[in-house]
């Protein structure tokens, strides 16, 4: 029998029953639908969590102060205000493999333009910070290094404040005032988006450290003119990551005195392998959630599986007929396997509508990143073919052995 044949005949037993066939169905249906919804939320984390990790910049090293003391309590980390200009400069220069080194200070203030007012991150850095964060501008110029070294007025700003400040209006040239300092808006950066804790990176306004330190934030925060909240370092071979990250803290113990017992005053961290183990850690979890998805995909194959003996046995004398006039018992078998497939498959197609429909209404609802992948919907799809196959064999094959005399007098 023709392949196109045996199609034929199981979409037309599909419609002979049209209510028990949806019935059916509906396992597959619910078991595609909960896979593609899973497979969308943890594939949309791991796809955020990507997106921050790149947007974050390739090769960091993060270089913050340690905890401080007051009395025998320990305090929180970055109290410790031991980190300076110079170690940054000592990094960049006495470590091998280190791009750029960028100190930065950074704090809250208040941003006006006219009848528009903002608060937002003030963070004073060099021209290398945004060679460390990969950070490109979207129009105008970053401060350069001589107007650091005289603590010009000049701001970027991020996209957000841009925004919020300026609206659809041209900033570059603009005087906008930082904690009633006045300042020459010269560039505007390209948007970065959220960052792994969720916070606005483009809710932020960078100026010379120079400048912070002595108009703005100088001993603000607890924060000393000569002391720094943070170093980013860039690093040029990922490889190397771990040998720098040990050279910067032997370096830094050098220069801060410390004896062979004290505890570090600083801390070197990677943000982005905090990341990557959180993308790790959501890809098991979608793993997972596709797993236990998967459940009732089989329990929609032992469906199917039940709903074909009962088939097999409302068709005995028409099986026993087929074989009687010159059907071959494969012909049978593959007639019953086309079936259940087609059970599976037409299930399926419904399945994969409501997971898209599933997994868009979860994204609105509850706020979650999901993404549909295209390798997602055809796994789903052969998963639900594979399971037809499974399934639907023995009841084929239970099919394809029954005697034609016995099937022809069954009633």
């Amino acid at each position: 029998m023709a392949p196109f044949e045996n199609i034929r005949i199981a979409f037309g037993a599909l419609r002979a029953h049209p209510m028990r066939s949806l019935l059916t169905m509906l396992g597959i249906i619910i078991g595609v639908a909960a896979v593609i919804a899973m497979v969308a939320v943890g594939a949309g984390a791991q796809v955020r969590v990507a997106e921050q990790i790149r947007t974050l910049g390739a090769n960091l090293l993060m270089i913050q102060p340690g905890a401080g003391q007051e009395g025998s309590a320990r305090l929180a980390g970055g109290t410790r205000h031991t980190l300076s200009e110079d170690d940054a400069a000592a990094i960049g220069g006495q470590v091998p493999g280190v791009l750029v080194a960028a100190p930065s200070v950074r704090g809250s203030g208040q941003l006006v333009h006219g009848n528009r007012n903002w608060n937002t991150v003030v963070n004073g850095t060099r021209p290398d910070y945004f060679i460390a964060r990969e950070w490109p501008l979207d129009r105008g110029r970053s401060f350069s290094e001589q107007e650091a070294r005289i603590a010009a007025k000049v701001a970027t700003l991020g996209a957000s404040v841009a925004k919020v400040l300026f609206a659809e209006a041209d900033p570059l040239g603009q005087t906008i005032r930082i904690a009633e300092v006045p300042f020459q808006v010269i560039g505007v950066l390209a948007a970065k988006g959220p960052a792994g804790d969720g916070s606005d990176q483009d809710d932020v306004v960078f100026v010379p450290i120079s400048t912070a330190k002595l108009r703005l934030l100088g001993g603000a925060h607890q924060v000393s003119r000569g002391s720094l909240n943070y170093i980013l370092v860039k690093v040029a071979d990922a490889l190397a990551m771990e040998s720098v990250q040990a050279e910067i803290r032997g370096l830094l113990r050098d220069r801060h005195r410390l004896s062979a017992g004290a505890p570090d005053d600083f801390q070197v961290s990677n943000p982005a392998a905090a990341m990557a183990a959180q993308h790790e850690a959501t890809r098991t979890l979608s793993f997972l959630l596709a797993a236990i998805a998967s459940v009732s995909l089989l329990v929609g194959g032992i469906s199917i599986m039940n709903i074909m003996l009962v088939s097999v046995t409302e068709r005995t004398r028409e099986i026993g007929l087929r074989l009687a006039v010159g059907a071959r018992r494969r012909d049978i078998r593959r007639q019953f396997l086309a079936e259940a497939v087609a059970l599976c498959l037409v299930g399926g197609a419904f399945g994969i509508v409501a997971g898209v429909a599933g997994a868009a209404l979860l994204s609105r609802l509850a706020g979650w990143a999901v993404f549909i992948g295209p390798e997602a919907v055809a796994a789903a799809v052969l998963f639900a073919a594979a399971i037809g196959i499974f399934f639907g064999y023995y009841p084929a094959s239970k099919a394809s052995r029954l005697d034609p005399i016995e099937a022809l007098r069954f009633e």
